[in-house]
This record gives structure tokens, sequence and C-alpha cells, in this order.
């Protein structure tokens, strides 16, 4: 099969928005000539192509491209995922732990990888974006347990070194293919990664918190007393009543 032909089909497909008809054309690929030639074709795929079939990861079924991507695709990929806007992060979960979970893989591989990228760790902090004050727990504790923990954070250099403490949990007792078991490897097998992920996750929490509180203050400033309104001086059509009435 002529692979510039393949190449330019996948990306026509893709552009169209058929991801699955993208996916089953690479499938089709490796099923006539062999992985080898699936992965000639996936290292001339640009990220954001690679992203579009791998974002789509269905747990239902084992993903051939999933099982093919490297470290350095996986990763490419991954820092651009955001431009998809997705707020509930399922796609990037569900993308991250079918690819850094999957049988043959090392994780460690795989993050650092995303370490060596602008913006890893930022898509790291966006995977663990709704489990922060655990991840927090965890940095302090050494467990996920959120009631243990006093909710004082540590700081960088506090981080640095609790990292390298003997773990409170073993790696099989977390070992869920998902958020735990790689929040556990980040913490005591890249250790770096994971403060600069937590830094980033901090700052998106305080900046959440701060939208917040400013969303909370305008709604405070637009409310009506309603000692106020009962009295007619809530509004200037209120008071002009007051006084024709007076005339």
């Amino acid at each position: 099969m002529n692979h510039l032909a393949l190449i330019e089909k996948t990306q026509s497909l893709i552009a169209a928005g058929d991801i699955a008809g993208a996916e089953m054309a690479l499938v089709e690929l490796a099923d006539t000539e062999g992985d080898s030639a699936l992965m000639v074709v996936l290292a001339q795929l640009p990220p954001k192509d690679i992203l579009a079939v791998i974002r789509e990861y269905d747990n239902s079924k084992e993903s051939i491209i999933n099982m093919a991507v490297t470290p350095e695709q996986f990763a490419r990929a991954v820092v651009i995922e955001k431009q998809y806007k997705d707020l509930t992060r399922t796609h990037l979960r569900g993308m991250v732990n079918s690819v850094i979970f999957r049988e043959d893989a090392d994780p460690v591989e795989f993050l650092e990888a995303m370490g060596n990228l602008e913006g890893g760790s930022e898509a790291l902090a966006d995977y663990f974006e709704e489990k922060w004050s655990r991840i927090e727990a965890f940095a302090r504790t050494g467990t996920f347990d959120t009631v243990e923990d006093d909710g004082e954070m540590l700081t960088e250099v506090a981080l640095l070194a609790s990292a390298y403490v003997k773990p409170q949990l073993e790696q099989d007792e977390v070992a869920d293919k998902d958020w735990m078991e790689l929040a556990w490897i980040l913490r005591y097998q890249c250790a770096d990664l994971f403060i600069e992920m937590l830094i980033v996750l901090r700052a998106k929490a305080r900046a959440f918190a701060a939208a917040l509180n400013e969303e909370e203050a305008e709604e405070e400033d637009n409310r009506v007393e309603t000692g106020d309104t009962d009295r007619g001086k809530a509004t200037p059509a209120a008071r002009e009543s007051d006084e024709e009435s007076a005339i």
C-alpha cells in the first residue's frame, strides 16, 4: 500500500470528522502489512491527527492505535489536547489511562516524554484536576485520605524531600490503572514532574477559587435589599412614584 496515499486519506477523514473511518484505515494497514507499517505511518502523522484518533478511546474495545503509539508521539499529542476545551477531561483521562497502562508499556517512559515537553505538566494537572484535594493529601501524608490531612500545603522544598521517603502505600495497593496509580508513579518515580504538576494544579485551584469569589461578589453587588424595596428606595421609579404621591 502507498503509505503517502494512506496518510492523505487518514488526514482527510479526520478533517471531515470521520474519526472511526480514519482509525479503520490504520487498522487495515496493520492487518495487511503489520505493525511496523503502522508505526511508519504514525511517525508521519502530525500530533493533532494522532490525538484525534487516540482521544476517542473506547474502553469496551482494544485500539491498535493506542497500543502502537510511542511515548514521544503520545506526549506531543497530549500537550495539545487542551485545544479541545473538554471541561470534563473525560477524553484526556481515558486516553492517558489506555496508553500509559497498556500491557507492554512502561508508564515512566510516557511520563518522562511528557515532562520533556512544554505543556506536559499542565496536561497532567488537567488530568488530576477533579482530584486536587486528594492529590494534596497524598503529597503531604502519602495516602489519598483527605480526612487524615490537615489541609496545609507543603512547600516545594518539602515536596521534593517527601518524594524520596518510604511510600505509605505500595504500588499494588493502588494498582487501579487510573489516577491513583498514576499519582503514585509520578510521586515516587518521577518526583520532579510530580512537583511541577502539583504547582500547576495549585495555580488552577487558586484561579478557580478567585473566579468563584468574584462571581459571588458580583451577585452581592447586584442584589437588592428587601428592606429598601419595601421602603420604596430600591429604584428611581419607586422614588419618583413617592414624590408624585406627595405632590
